[in-house]
């Protein structure tokens, strides 16, 4: 007898964790998080409640400094007629 609970026990256990991983994947796919389908990004199931996070747009051209000092150096090398 104790074979058959210890058995039956077993199965019960192993189809409470089964049951248990196939909630938790439910779980995480409901979760909203982006999902890629077919070579797209799609949004979360949040994305209209979302809150928006805003970047400063920055200068086109990274080194804007280094460029103007290149270029001042390069004027007074002219105007010194080392060029």
């Amino acid at each position: 007898m104790s074979d058959r609970l210890s058995r039956a026990r077993t199965a019960a256990t192993r189809c409470q964790r089964t049951l248990l991983l196939l909630a938790a994947g439910t779980g995480v796919a409901a979760a909203g998080c982006q999902v890629d389908v077919g070579g797209q990004t799609l949004p979360s199931g949040y994305y209209l409640s979302d809150d928006v996070q805003y970047y400063a747009p920055g200068p086109e051209f990274k080194l804007a400094r280094e460029a103007a000092v290149l270029q001042a150096e390069r004027a007074e090398e002219i105007r010194e007629g080392n060029l």
